[in-house]
């Protein structure tokens, strides 16, 4: 198998790609103002990924093959606060998951209440049949 140098160059942009996804990203560039620090803290993560090709067939076919990829993601964590010498945490608020909790719990709980009403409707009809069942005895007494 041979390998161009179009291979080595995606190879190598990738590796340079990677080598600077760092635990040093996380925090970002601090905000400085009057006597106040701000320190943005993220979360970050990243991926890479490679390919390669096969070298010239018996029939003299050129080579063929080629790859690459890198995906990344950041999510805002929350905010260091220094202020009087004193640090403080604010984390940050995400909405999506909020709402996506909130839906969830309303779906458990109409299940919940659907499976109760099941049972209390399943528990109700012995009791309508046997009622019925004595109504009809009662209905037989008087006509005879």
């Amino acid at each position: 198998m041979t390998q161009t140098t179009h291979d080595t160059d995606v190879f190598a942009g990738l590796r340079e790609i990677v080598g600077q996804a760092d635990a040093g990203r996380a925090f970002g560039t601090p905000v400085a103002q009057d006597g106040t620090i701000v320190l943005p803290v993220a979360k970050v993560g990243g991926g890479g990924g490679g390919g390669g090709g096969t070298g010239p067939a018996d029939d003299k076919q050129a080579p063929t093959g080629t790859g690459g990829g890198f995906g990344m993601t950041a999510k805002a964590l929350g905010v260091y606060v220094l202020r009087d010498g004193k640090v403080k945490w604010l984390p940050a608020v995400d909405v999506n998951r909020i709402v996506l909790g909130g839906q969830l719990v309303a779906v458990a709980a109409l299940l919940v209440v659907r499976a109760v009403l099941q049972s209390r409707t399943a528990a109700r009809k012995p009791r309508a049949a046997v009622r019925i069942a004595q109504l009809r005895q009662v209905r037989r007494g008087r006509k005879h």
